[in-house]
């Protein structure tokens, strides 16, 4: 039976741009299906006891810039720490991946692009007529999908992924849970990727 990893995550996250290429790419060596679990990262925040970037310390905010950039030249990536428009509101871009998984697609491609179009190219993701334009780029229905994804329907996939993280013990983003296992953060990735190529038994809070 193929094994699986619940993605969670939100196109706001930096951390999880970071790290989508290398989890893609550790899903696909070790044969591992990938379930897109958007979820509404400010509410994860909340309920677990974490604070939006401008209500944290300033000793946090200074350090989590020093981080962007260690992990930018780790990840030999280039991006702007802030880019133009971030933050934005995610909803409709995170229904977006719902939108496209539901549709019978590989919502992939698309994730890809959104990613790169915040932090590199610094397109506005809460505007519809560029998720419109990203979703045609990859050859998906653009405009069909941004008025799918706008419907209450997916706004309960959507409220109902953060239920299903927080009930993981899912605090932040990104998370890959594997076997009912977290791996936080896209530093993480390494160690996501020893416990595949292991075979091991997930790692539990009271073995």
């Amino acid at each position: 039976m193929t094994r699986h990893i619940d993605y969670y995550f939100s196109l706001q996250s930096p951390w999880a741009y970071i790290g989508n290429r290398l989890f893609h790419e550790v899903a696909a060596r070790h044969g591992v299906k990938i379930n897109y679990k958007p979820m509404v990262l400010t509410e994860v925040f909340a309920e677990s006891g974490g604070l939006p970037l401008k209500q944290r310390h300033p000793v946090r905010q200074r350090y989590r810039m020093v981080e962007l950039q260690r992990w930018r030249e780790r990840r030999n990536k280039s991006f702007h720490l802030t880019p133009a428009h971030w933050p934005f509101d995610a909803r409709l871009g995170d229904g977006m991946i719902i939108a496209i998984a539901e549709a019978g697609h590989d919502p992939q491609d698309f994730v890809a692009q959104g990613f790169k179009g915040v932090w590199e190219d610094q397109r506005d993701l809460g505007d519809p007529a560029t998720l419109i334009a990203i979703a045609d780029s990859v050859g998906l229905a653009g405009k069909d999908l941004v008025t799918r994804a706008g419907s209450s329907e997916i706004g309960a996939v959507y409220s109902r992924n953060r239920d299903e993280a927080l009930a993981a013990d899912v605090f932040g983003a990104p998370a890959y849970v594997l076997d009912g296992e977290v791996f936080w953060g896209q530093d993480r990735l390494e160690l996501l990727d020893d416990a595949l190529g292991s075979g091991r038994a997930p790692f539990r809070p009271n073995p």
